[in-house]
């Protein structure tokens, strides 16, 4: 802590000092950025939002106290430390709350932070430096008695290495980027043959997502459980462990449906799980809310991952089933306020489940659509929350992931959970893009979901129940009429400072989202400038993107569903494979170039 003593309260054999958070930046967007901004507001402390361009109109910056433009730069706006730290200075600003993904788990901002006088509300840095490399991690685990997976202690530098690794541990091995995290830098080879292309695979993903190639390997348990318990490290030297979530559910090792309690964990093993995680975290000297990843087998035996140094996604079905809020408690731990929860070991009342609501089509292999949503109506009732950024007339940004909400539903027992959270996906209404929800619709009607019978490999156990018969909505065409409509709501900006003013007799111009004109939609880009294409001989790029590898040269032979090129949209991997076989005539991008849907990559003469 720095700056500010108002008092102080003991932590173990440490003086904490209290201070007061009056003004909050949150460096983040979206729906994490209104949801911290909400407990805020009832705390009586201001808010402070950034955004980036096209985002004038954003929900957290029109909720927020004010707001700031990052302005330009390299990469993404909500990456550049120096740029936010300059705002929090000029707004006044008494701390800096992360939320999720971005900079919150990076100790460099943290030590930024905290160097320019200000309270970071989250994770210690030092448990970041600790927990975030997965290496050092499993031996802080294992030094706790927390074990992982059988596996290496150290980075595996080469493929020779790596061979001898899988003949030791044994197929199925997985081999993951040591810095890694969201299923990024990971990759599973099934047999020897397949452990070149794993390894390099991961290392490449892992060196252009965190500027770091080291890889690890460990035993591929085939039918796990992917079980977390949330903790919480208070100022006084206590560590809570929340009950824990079942994440199993997941697509490219990204989760797509939580629940909590898991349907299969006792009171005895929740027990277990609890008592592992506190020992880590206490090994660890852990401080404000963290997650610990395990995996659960099928003899019930659990298995150390990583550890997550933030506040989850899915922290809100937590908050359903225990009562408390999450982000108070970090709020207040920052502040150096003593906790306000009752045990150490807390138990779940009744259960949670959420669906993470994206703007993606399952029925073509969740191809992301950032699109203009005219229109959205959400479900209310008893035991339903929505945490979302999107209104109706908002945009869909093309720059970050496609979540439109996170559906969460609360019942007395899990049945109740899944028959509201049925009732509130069939009343969720999305127009103009579309939605996961068909998805989870089939998710909750197979039958050994209901029966609680949820692994890592559910949708591809049950991948014809899920998808068989699934079918792309047809988009309506967008309304194009100009309009003239006093007065106009308007942003102006003043050294980067935005302001909110009326403008009356001014026509209506087209925005993102916000303001009481009418909008009218901007044209998706992608569509615009979408090449116009032979299906016979052309390939296009999927979505808009970026590529980043391309597989072919000009004159090779290639087979039908042989892999051309990757293409990232939206945080997401979009493999393009042959669609017939022949030679490549042409290649019409390269790594690095940013394509608009509908662009022609490859073309092959059959």
């Amino acid at each position: 802590m720095v700056h500010g003593a108002a008092g102080h309260v003991v932590a173990g054999n440490e003086a904490v000092e209290a201070r007061v958070i009056r003004r909050l930046l949150i460096a983040n967007r979206g729906e994490i950025a209104l949801r911290i901004m909400r407990t805020a507001h009832e705390l009586g402390i201001e808010t402070i939002a950034i955004y980036g361009d096209d985002e004038e109109h954003a929900r957290h910056v029109l909720y927020a106290t004010e707001a700031w433009r990052i302005g330009e730069g390299e990469g993404l706006p909500y990456l550049r430390i120096d740029r936010i730290l300059e705002i929090a200075k000029a707004a006044g600003a008494d701390a800096i709350h992360p939320g999720y993904g971005f900079l919150s788990e990076n100790p460099r901002f943290v030590h930024a932070v905290e160097d320019a006088g200000l309270i970071f509300v989250g994770p210690p840095a030092h448990a970041m430096e600790q927990l975030g490399d997965k290496i050092n991690a499993r031996k802080i685990a294992m030094d706790a008695a927390v074990y992982p997976v059988p596996g290496t202690r150290d980075a595996v530098p080469t493929i020779e290495e790596a061979i001898k690794v899988g003949e030791e541990i044994g197929y199925p091995i997985a081999v993951k980027a040591t810095a890694g995290g969201g299923g990024r830098g990971f990759r599973v080879a099934h047999t020897a043959a397949e452990l070149p292309s794993a390894y390099d695979s991961a290392r490449g993903e892992a060196d252009r997502y965190f500027s770091n190639s080291d890889v690890f390997m460990e035993r591929y348990v085939a039918k796990p459980r992917h079980i977390e318990v949330q903790v919480f490290g208070t100022a006084d030297g206590r560590v809570i462990a929340f009950p824990e979530r079942e994440c199993s559910i997941q697509r490219r090792h990204q989760k797509l449906v939580e629940e909590t309690p898991s349907p299969v964990v006792t009171p005895e093993l929740r027990a277990k799980l609890q008592d592992a995680a506190i020992r880590l975290a206490k090994a660890a000297n852990y401080t404000n809310v963290g997650t610990f990843e395990f995996l659960l087998d099928e003899n019930g035996e659990f298995y150390f991952m990583e550890i997550n140094a933030r506040v989850q996604v899915e922290h809100t079905i937590t908050e359903m089933v225990t009562g408390y809020d999450i982000v108070k408690e970090q709020l207040r731990a920052a502040q150096g306020l003593p906790a306000t929860f009752e045990s150490d070991r807390l138990i779940p009342n009744g259960h949670a489940i959420e669906c993470r609501i994206n703007a993606e089509d399952p029925a073509d292999d969740f191809r992301p659509y950032p699109e203009t949503i005219h229109s959205v109506v959400r479900p209310i009732g008893f035991g339903v929350r929505v945490d979302s950024s999107l209104q109706s007339g908002d945009t869909i940004s093309d720059k970050y992931d496609s979540l439109i909400s996170k559906l969460i539903t609360w019942g007395r027992d899990r049945d109740e959970a899944i028959s509201r959270m049925r009732r509130s996906l069939i009343d969720y209404e999305v127009s103009d893009a579309p939605t996961t929800i068909p998805f989870h619709l089939r998710v909750l009607d197979v039958a050994a979901f209901q029966r609680g019978e949820t692994y890592t490999t559910f949708l591809e156990t049950y991948h014809d129940q899920v998808f068989s018969g699934l079918t792309s909505p047809a988009l309506a065409a967008p309304p194009d009429a100009d309009e003239t409509e006093p007065p106009t709501s308007m942003l102006m900006e003043v050294n980067g400072h935005r302001f909110d003013v009326k403008v009356f007799g001014v026509p209506v111009v087209a925005v993102a989202s916000g303001g009481t004109g009418k909008a009218r939609r901007r044209k998706s880009k992608a569509k615009g400038a979408a090449a116009k294409v032979d299906n016979a001989r052309d390939v296009v790029s999927p979505g808009q993107g970026t590529v980043l590898r391309i597989l072919v040269e000009v004159g090779q032979q290639v087979s039908t569903g042989e892999l051309l090129c990757v293409v990232e949209s939206m945080k997401m991997e979009n493999e393009v494979t042959a669609p017939h076989d022949g030679v490549v005539a042409a290649i019409g991008a390269e790594p690095g170039q940013s394509v608009p849907r509908g662009h022609v990559l490859v073309s092959i003469d059959a």
